[in-house]
């Protein structure tokens, strides 16, 4: 019986922020996986190693998290203003399907450094040493990221002493600006889609004692739906094992994501929610408290301003994801969001808050007009490294 031979694709292995991804050219791809559809999907899918009903990964470059089954495609922008388009897919572990419905924060990082380390800027923008501004364009929801890149003898900067919870070397900083971050492409459109800045959901009695429950749903950065940590019975400090090793738990909270999802128009029915497992994410937050993070590092209540813990695909983050990050930093700016209550209330332009692998600050500019609530960008700090590059091998059959 003859089997199809292995192709071979240019890709580079690249981390950003507490994220990994396989990341490419969009013009080293197959010429069926250049286009949006199935034979790119499938090509992604067979790249990460899934669907896996081990949920492992083993035959493929995914780590089998959240964090690590993600694969992006860069290309020169052809949008005025713009250096590239980034493009990104989070591949599901376990379950037949590629999600392109939102960003990834942490590897917008790595899209900066890549678009300089795979000749997509125009050399002349690059300096000899100093920082280069890559102006990328957020090609799933059509927004604008500003990545601040260090460069050092006309190469991306990448090692150096910033240090960033969640990663366990240090790096070179790599400055983030989001601009307008709100998702105007989720159907729910403004920052609030509800027009609210605390709604109240209706949810099962045996998930919420009365069936009812606060929630600030946002659109910035990425859809997110955020809970007191108090009304669900948790305290803001739990670590990964607390969540992930409940079932109960876990089903809980996507019951309450498919939930807010309806609410904030995201999907049509409940169930939908199945099919669109990286929108919106989930997060419980509460007043800032001493506790102990995943590494064993004490952190102090005096040291943050809040409490968040954040789920994706399904499952608690073990640090914190970088859109849902923007979704922190816009609502902390808000006097009245449950995220502003918990961090104190009042107005504030940045905020500090603890994770379960330590500590976040990120920075947002909101104010009013006309009666609504905008905010014109988010910043943070994180890092990127190239940790392999060549080729990325795939049966010829798979897509």
């Amino acid at each position: 019986m003859a089997y199809a031979p292995q192709v071979s694709i240019p890709a580079t292995y690249m981390r950003g922020g507490t994220s990994k991804g396989v990341f490419f050219r969009l013009d080293d791809l197959p010429a069926s996986c250049r286009v949006p559809g199935a034979a790119r999907d499938r090509l992604f899918q067979r790249v990460i190693g899934s669907p896996d009903p081990y949920a492992k990964q083993i035959d493929g470059m995914g780590g089998a998290t959240s964090s690590t089954s993600k694969c992006v495609i860069l290309s020169q922008s052809t949008v005025p203003g713009h250096d590239v388009d980034y493009l990104y897919g989070q591949v599901a572990i376990d379950s037949d399907f590629v999600d392109w419905s939102g960003n990834c924060g942490n590897l917008s990082t790595a899209a900066g450094a890549f678009a300089l380390h795979s000749g997509l800027l125009d050399p002349a923008r690059i300096p000899q040493d100093g920082v280069c501004v890559v102006r990328i364009r957020q090609a799933n929801i059509g927004k604008t990221i500003i990545a601040h890149v260090p460069v050092a003898g006309g190469q991306v900067q990448e090692c150096g002493d910033f240090e960033l919870d969640g990663v366990t070397f240090p790096a070179a900083e790599i400055v983030l600006e989001f601009l307008d971050p709100a998702d105007e492409g989720a159907d729910g459109g403004a920052l609030f889609p509800t027009g609210q800045l605390v709604d109240e959901l209706e949810v099962p009695e045996s998930l919420v004692a009365g069936g009812k429950l606060k929630a600030t749903l946002i659109n910035s950065g990425i859809p997110t739906i955020f809970v007191n940590a108090e009304d669900i019975g948790y305290t803001g400090s739990e670590l990964q094992d607390a969540i992930n090793g409940d079932a109960a738990a876990l089903a809980g909270f996507e019951t309450l994501r498919a939930i807010g999802a309806l609410k904030m128009g995201l999907i049509d029915r409940l169930e939908d929610a199945a099919r669109r497992q990286h929108t919106p994410k989930i997060a419980f937050v509460a007043p800032p408290a001493d506790y102990v993070a995943a590494s064993g590092k004490r952190v102090s209540a005096a040291d943050i301003d809040l409490l968040v813990r954040a789920l994706s695909m399904g499952k608690l983050h073990h640090a914190m994801m970088g859109t849902a990050a923007v979704a922190i930093g816009t609502a902390a700016a808000i006097p009245g969001t449950l995220v502003n209550l918990a961090a104190g209330g009042g107005e504030r332009q940045a905020v500090r808050f603890g994770h379960p692998s330590g500590t976040l600050r990120v920075g947002a500019e909101a104010r009013r007009v006309d009666g609504q609530w905008t905010v014109t960008r988010a910043i943070m700090s994180r890092s990127a490294r190239i940790l392999m590059e060549g080729r990325v091998r795939v049966p010829a059959d798979s897509f």
